[in-house]
């Protein structure tokens, strides 16, 4: 059975790591296999486009990406990709590959949880010369698929350690400890989400007191602690509309732990601009 966090089958070109990497002129599924998929999709794996000359245009989780030179992109598990319209720029790098993968690197990487949130980050032109140049090692080990899985993973720490540096790069530098608290924060609320927590019973969890935890929450998302969760909220209920995962809105607020189905509904507006039925509507 194939697991719902894995990369598609037979997208791999590695024969022991589930990992597949596209350039203008390598990597590229078939035409049979691409008209499979459709051009927006919930995605199963972590995904990266590097641009090296020209645009292209994005949207994760029904937000807009303009990408251009020395910019990449990254979209998590779980989140809506809606491919461009338009053409890729003339060169680029494209990297997927799923938990399983990452789970065989030797250590964790902050980005991944999009503390700052945001889904593009910029990189200066040295820092560009050496992913493109991790890039090129990748594309090479992956041209046959039997390269050792140890000198791919090699090449994969060394490329998310740069991610990672350029990420948090703009950041205000503040201690490593408020940083650790905030994605404490993140990972508690993704796994609690539909239980609905409490401000109180989050910074109680997390050592801090109220006060603390509103301050370090809007300095990093530019959101109340109760703000952030709403909003996470409704990208959830957004997300299930968008491939209709539901049957009733009432079926949708009580999966997302809303016991007033009515209160969801008004919540949903207040946030969207739309009621559920016109969103829906507006996907078909």
């Amino acid at each position: 059975m194939h697991r719902i966090d894995s990369l598609p089958e037979d997208f791999s070109q590695n024969s022991q790591l589930p990992i597949r990497i596209v350039s203008p002129d390598f990597g590229h599924l078939s035409p049979q296999t691409t008209d499979k998929y459709e051009p927006t999709r919930r995605l199963s794996y972590y995904y990266f486009l590097f641009i090296l000359e020209g645009s292209a245009q994005y949207a994760v989780d029904m937000e807009k990406v303009d990408l251009s030179k020395h910019e990449l992109l990254f979209a998590l598990p779980h989140q809506i990709q809606q491919l461009p319209v338009n053409v890729h720029g003339k060169d680029y790098y494209k990297l997927g590959f799923d938990e399983e993968c990452l789970s065989r690197l030797p250590k964790q990487y902050p980005f991944l949880l999009n503390p700052l949130n945001q889904q593009k980050i910029s990189f200066s032109p040295a820092a560009a010369s050496r992913l493109q140049a991790i890039f090129e090692l990748l594309l090479g080990l992956l041209t046959t698929s039997d390269t050792e899985p140890e000198l791919i993973l090699a090449h994969l720490n060394s490329l998310m350690t740069e991610i990672n540096l350029a990420y948090f790069a703009s950041d205000r530098k503040p201690s490593d400890d408020k940083l650790a608290k905030y994605i404490g924060f993140k990972v508690f609320v993704e796994n609690n989400l539909t239980d609905h927590p409490t401000i109180k019973d989050i910074a109680e969890k997390l050592a801090l007191n109220t006060d603390s935890l509103y301050h370090l929450v809007k300095h990093y998302s530019g959101r109340s602690p109760k703000e952030f969760i709403t909003n996470r909220l409704i990208l959830e209920a957004r997300r299930r509309l968008y491939y209709g995962e539901r049957s009733s809105v009432k079926e949708l607020a009580f999966e997302l732990g809303f016991n007033d189905p009515d209160y969801f509904s008004r919540l949903f507006k207040k946030e969207t601009g739309k009621t559920v039925a016109e969103f829906f509507q507006d996907l078909s």
